[in-house]
């Protein structure tokens, strides 16, 4: 369990997902119990059944950056880069306004780079050493989009990636506290991003999980700006929420589930709202465990990956009232678990 030393405070959030480009639409669709999924188109179905999945068509990478910058990244980079501009934008940081070496990025990432990769390695299947494409080669890696927003936006900072199934982004955002914490930054991004193609489609169903993990599926990005709270209010910024404590196990042992699950949760267990992230029975082991006014599942709205709980969070972050509390649950089916507590803009 993280309960850190300093406040943590969340000046900025933005997303992109199947609903829209920033929170708005993905805040009024939860509002509105609206799912954003839409049908498999037919020539990417797996396995010639009928599955729902939230690929953002409405995001455009030309409205965001040059066509020929576009070109160059991958679809998670176009993702995080874009988020990333639009979370600093909330949170009123104009690019070079902090000092370069204490600003950085920490991004969950589960999927990204495998449509480059895939093209990457068919030019080698196919032609040998002469049809490797340098240009293909930097998206092929799950930290691009990191590395990619950084440069962009001029971060010098820690910059750090993970990819730990359905908390990959949970696990970005404690290492990002933990820098802040430590001293090594006054700001950090930090969120998760994921694409969805067909071919992770066929993956899954070659794995017999199509119609369990994938179903449902969605892409896109979901980033808060993290800032030491004295950071925040030295420069005049408004604060949307506190972090409270990060707990996080990596197993729930059979028979001795209680232990873990006590372990895990705050001894309050009573909450303003709740949101959850992830996939497999633990999600639901834990939700059932807490009491809330209001209840986010946004993977219900926009689907589910591996990336997607730094969307949660930032819907979370949004919806909380001045004093409100919130907890954020994330698991895998196989572990790890994350209980992340947010305060409302009143010091708790």
């Amino acid at each position: 369990m993280d309960t850190f030393s300093c406040s943590i405070a969340i000046t900025g959030a933005s997303a992109i997902t199947v609903a829209g480009t920033g929170l708005e639409p993905l805040l009024a669709a939860l509002k509105e119990g609206r799912s954003c999924l839409q049908p498999v188109p037919e020539d990417m179905r797996a396995d010639g059944q009928g599955l729902l999945w939230g690929r953002a068509e409405q995001f455009k990478a030309a409205d965001f950056m040059p066509p020929l910058k576009a070109r160059k990244l991958d679809r998670c980079s176009q993702f995080a880069v874009a988020t990333t501009g639009q979370a600093l934008r909330e949170a009123g940081i104009d690019k070079g306004a902090i000092p370069a070496e204490r600003i950085g990025i920490a991004l969950g990432c589960g999927f990204g780079g495998i449509a480059n990769s895939a093209e990457f390695l068919t030019g080698y299947f196919k032609q040998g050493v002469a049809g490797l494409s340098p240009v293909l080669f930097p998206n092929t890696v799950a930290n691009a989009p990191a590395s990619n927003a950084s440069i962009e936006y001029g971060f010098k900072g820690p910059n750090i990636t993970f990819v730990q199934r359905f908390c990959s982004a949970e696990s970005a955002i404690l290492a990002a506290c933990r820098f802040i914490e430590e001293g090594r930054a006054d700001v950090m991004l930090a969120g998760g991003v994921d694409e969805l193609t067909s071919l992770m489609m066929k993956g899954f169903a070659a794995l017999g999980q199509l119609h369990s993990y994938a179903s449902g599926f969605g892409e896109g990005c979901g980033i808060l700006v993290l800032e030491r709270e004295e950071h925040a209010v030295a420069r005049g910024a408004a604060i949307k929420a506190r972090i409270g404590r990060i707990a996080t196990l990596g197993l729930l042992l059979p028979n001795a589930e209680q232990a873990g699950i006590n372990r895990l949760l705050p001894a309050q267990r009573s909450f303003d709202q709740v949101s959850l992230s992830g996939a497999g029975a633990g999600i639901d082991l834990l939700a059932g465990k807490v009491t809330a006014q209001t209840v986010l599942r946004t993977g219900q709205v926009v689907g589910q990956s591996l990336a997607m709980g730094g969307v949660a969070l930032g819907a979370l972050s949004q919806l909380l009232q001045s004093g409100q509390t919130g907890l954020h649950l994330a698991a895998s089916p196989e572990g790890p678990y994350f209980a992340l507590s947010l305060h409302g803009d009143t010091p708790a």
